[in-house]
């Protein structure tokens, strides 16, 4: 992460410069929260048909593992998520 910059010693230029710079910025990292949301919202959604399928034919719509992952989520059992 960059330092914030002593704004007192700025130009004119480069404040507006830096304030372009970090709105750019700001634009393309909520135009990409936007995109991740969209997917979770389409996952969501499939896994929610696909559940609602399961109930409707009788299968178990929450299994064992699931229950046991749960626990084991709400004890700390599970290892950190790995990082890209």
């Amino acid at each position: 992460m960059d330092t914030f910059p002593d704004l007192g010693s700025l130009t004119d230029q480069e404040l507006k410069d830096l304030i372009k710079r970090l709105t750019d910025e700001e634009k393309e990292i909520s135009y990409k929260r936007r995109i991740l949301h969209g997917k979770i919202d389409i996952l969501r959604a499939e896994l929610v048909n696909r559940l609602r399928k399961k109930d409707e034919s009788g299968e178990l719509v929450i299994s064992g593992a699931d229950v046991q992952q749960l626990t084991d989520i709400l004890a700390g059992r599970v290892p950190p998520a790995e990082t890209e």
